[in-house]
Formats: C-alpha cells, sequence, structure tokens
C-alpha cells in the first residue's frame, strides 16, 4: 500500500514539474502573451476568420431579476477579465506607495519624472498628427507601457542588466498605469448616472471604514468589489476604475509583527514535533492525529496575521492575470486582418501618431525627462545603473501592447480605426522590443559584478 502511494506521488509530482517550472520562469507570462497574439494574428487571417469575429463578437446576458448586464463577449472580457488586472494594478500601485520604490520622494523622483515624460510626448506627437482629424480621441494610446512585456525582455538580458534597471522600469510602469487609469477615468467616460455612481462610491466607503475598523476577510471584500463594479459599470465610468480604488481599501497592516510570527512558529513546530508519534517501518498513515492538526490550524493562523491582505490578494491573483487574464485579452484584441492591400494605411495620421509616438515619443520622453531630472539634481541614478541603460528602458517602455490596445478600444467607434490602430500598435511595440533588446544586449556595458 505504501509502495502504490508513493509511485502516485512520483507520477504526479513527474507530471507537475514541467508546469511548475514553466509556471516559474521569469519569461513565462511574456512568452503566454506572444502566444495568443500569434494565435489571434493566424485565427484572425485564417479561412476561418469569420468564427474569430462571431465567437468574440457573441452577446452575453447576465440577469438577475430586473437587472442585467448584455455585452459582446469581447467587452465582458475588456470590462470584466481586465477589471482583475486593473486590480492587481491598484494594489501593486498601494505597496509601491507604502513600501516600494515610490514611498520616498527621493526614490521617485527619476521614475516619476520618466514616466511623466513617456507620457506626455507620445501624446504630444500624436496630438500634433492627428489635431482636427477622426482618429483624435486616440491620444491616449502612445502613453502606455506594458509592463509584462518590458520585464519580460529584461528577463531574456538576464545578468547583462543592472538589476536595479528592473526596478527602474517597474516604478515607471506603476507611474504610467497610474496616468493610464486617471486617463481613462477622465476621457473615456460616457454619459455619466449619478445615482450608480454614488452608490459605487457607497459601497467604496464601507470597505474603506471596513479597513480602519480592522476586516480583513478577503471574501467580504471579493463581495463589496463586485458590488462597486456593477455599480460603477452601470454608472458610465469605465469599469476599471472601480477595480483599482477598490484595491486601495484593501488592508495592508499585519496583525503580528515578524519577530512575534518567528517566536509562534517556532514554539509551534516544537509542539507539533512533541505530539508526533515515531514512525512504524512499513506503515504510512496519511492522516495526522487530533493534536497534530490542532499544531498546524495554530501555524495557519499565525501565517492569516503576518501576512497583509493586500500582499496576499496579489500574491494570490498575479498567476490568474499573468497565465489567464493578460492572454485571453491579447487573444480577444490581437487578431487582426492582416491585408497588403492596407499597408498604405501605415503612412495615416492614426498610425503614424501610434507608431512615432511608442517608438519615438517614448525614448525622447522618458530619456529626455530623466536626464533632466539627473542634471538639475531633482533626481540620482542607482550606483550600478548608466544613461544608457536607461536610454535602453525608454525603448523598452514603447511596448505599450495590451494597455494600447485597452484605450485603443475606448477610443475608436468606428471598426476601421481600431483594426488600423491594432496594426500600428503591434508593429510599435515589436520595434521596440527589437530595438531596446540591442541596445540593452550589445550597445550598454555589462553591470559589475557586486561584492558577495
Amino acid at each position: 500500500m505504501a509502495d502504490r502511494t508513493a509511485t502516485k506521488t512520483e507520477l504526479i509530482d513527474r507530471l507537475a514539474t514541467p508546469i511548475r517550472t514553466f509556471a516559474a520562469h521569469k519569461l513565462a507570462g511574456a512568452g503566454l502573451l506572444v502566444a495568443a497574439t500569434i494565435i489571434a494574428l493566424i485565427w484572425a487571417n485564417s479561412p476561418f476568420s469569420e468564427s474569430y469575429r462571431e465567437l468574440f463578437n457573441m452577446t452575453l446576458s447576465v440577469g438577475l431579476g430586473g437587472f442585467d448586464v448584455t455585452k459582446p463577449l469581447v467587452l465582458w472580457i475588456n470590462d470584466g477579465l481586465m477589471g482583475v488586472f486593473f486590480f492587481v494594478v491598484g494594489l501593486e500601485i498601494k505597496r509601491e506607495f507604502l513600501a516600494g520604490e515610490l514611498s520616498t520622494p527621493r526614490q521617485a523622483a527619476l521614475p516619476i519624472a520618466a514616466a511623466i515624460g513617456g507620457m506626455v510626448v507620445p501624446a504630444l506627437i500624436y496630438i500634433g498628427l492627428n489635431y482636427g482629424g477622426p482618429g483624435i480621441s486616440g491620444w491616449a494610446i502612445p502613453m502606455a507601457t506594458d509592463i509584462a512585456f518590458c520585464l519580460g525582455m529584461l528577463a531574456l538580458l538576464g545578468d547583462r542588466v543592472p538589476a536595479s534597471l528592473k526596478v527602474f522600469l517597474t516604478a515607471l510602469a506603476i507611474v504610467d498605469d497610474i496616468g493610464a487609469i486617471l486617463v481613462i477615468a477622465l476621457f473615456y467616460t460616457a454619459e455619466i448616472s449619478t445615482t450608480s455612481l454614488a452608490l459605487g462610491a457607497i459601497i467604496l466607503t464601507v470597505s474603506a471604514v471596513s479597513n480602519k475598523i480592522g476586516v480583513r476577510n478577503s471574501v467580504f471584500y471579493f463581495i463589496l468589489g463586485t458590488l462597486t463594479w456593477l455599480a460603477f459599470l452601470k454608472s458610465g465610468v469605465h469599469a476599471t476604475l472601480a477595480a483599482v480604488l477598490m484595491a486601495f481599501t484593501i488592508p495592508a497592516k499585519t496583525r503580528i509583527v515578524p519577530d512575534v510570527f518567528l517566536a509562534r512558529v517556532n514554539r509551534l513546530l516544537e509542539e507539533f514535533r512533541s505530539v508526533t508519534p515515531a514512525p512504524v517501518p512499513g506503515n504510512v498513515d496519511p492522516f495526522l492525529t487530533y493534536d497534530q492538526q490542532h499544531s498546524i490550524d495554530d501555524l495557519n493562523e499565525a501565517i492569516r496575521e503576518v501576512l497583509p491582505p493586500v500582499q496576499k490578494l496579489e500574491h494570490a491573483l498575479v498567476p490568474l492575470v499573468t497565465f489567464i487574464v493578460l492572454p485571453i485579452f491579447a487573444l480577444a484584441n490581437a487578431g487582426v486582418a492582416i491585408d497588403p492591400e492596407v499597408l498604405g494605411e501605415l503612412g495615416s495620421p492614426v498610425a503614424l501618431g501610434i507608431i512615432l509616438g511608442l517608438f519615438v515619443g517614448k525614448q525622447v520622453g522618458v530619456f529626455g525627462c530623466a536626464w533632466i531630472a539627473v542634471k538639475a539634481g531633482i533626481a540620482h541614478l542607482p550606483a550600478d545603473l548608466k544613461m544608457i541603460h536607461v536610454y535602453g528602458a525608454a525603448i523598452l517602455s514603447g511596448i505599450g501592447f495590451t494597455m494600447s490596445l485597452f484605450i485603443g478600444g475606448l477610443a475608436f467607434d468606428d471598426p476601421m480605426i481600431n483594426e488600423l490602430s491594432k496594426r500600428s500598435i503591434l508593429i510599435a511595440s515589436l520595434a521596440a522590443a527589437i530595438y531596446g533588446y540591442i541596445i540593452l544586449r550589445f550597445v550598454a556595458p555589462d553591470p559589475e559584478p557586486r561584492a558577495q
């Protein structure tokens, strides 16, 4: 019996090991995004292209009593699933402001300056090319940076880039996300229903008050978050804003400090050891004794108390976003028809605004403002970071992809212009990825070995 149990365990471990190895790899998320994008492009340009459009334009309704929400599948993905993505973004923003690279003015100065330049310059390039034209509503598309792809490129470069470059690019992308969220809230909002918006504000207030009085149950906050999302969805304000605001109300304090946690864990482990019976040769009992289970329950309680809910939720949701939400979003939104006859449209103001905004505007804005901030003494470079590394990061920040596609879907009602924007985003993002890799791989100096 024992041998059979061991054999099953070994088989499960053997089957699960490749999955765990892939999921733990730094390139896994970016790899899935690329795979989903390629599948979408092949599908949309195959003899089965009509099935692609029919699937994601299929109308789905969810209702209860007199309340119902009816949307095409693509909008359920963009407004619903992407709400989870924006919730995680909100958790990351909160963490960075409380204890990360944005927690002090000195740490935050460089990525904030770079991010502001990386938003303003691309937007100005797009506006300059489209002012007064039908595509002017897409001015925010080249402002975006896709952190998943950017960090994937840095993972591909490995030890050839300084460790601080990942920190800088992550903080830059967080500030960029804040800008994108504000833009969506202020400029891509339909007619507002004050009743629904007020209801959403009340639910958010309940969540914030619950945080203050010490409520830490994740299910409770999930229910409030769902209700807030529905209220914002019906209000006309984009529902992704509800996800970000909800993330700000999640508790970020621990119930016990690490020193107390360590002492309690050591005591519980010793208690578990003392109540564990001596092993009997040839007998494998899969069940714990009552005393062992009691010790494990106390240990789990200690782990729950030392982990702040904001960190616990982020840790739980990041794999969901990385391996499910973003690939599904890419599959639903990246399927554009590649027709040689429409290549001439890449010279149109909309296409040029997006391509030049992402590929040129990001370089000028991010690098230029970072350089000015350092020279003016407003910010400082980490010891292992050179300006050529910042330039490489500026190029990579031109990978707009996920957020750019998302904003493009909000900006354009005309399907033809929206399709053109998707092509332009893919071209600009691919160019930024290749050029940024070349600069950081072959031009930027290798980082000096760190002292042991």
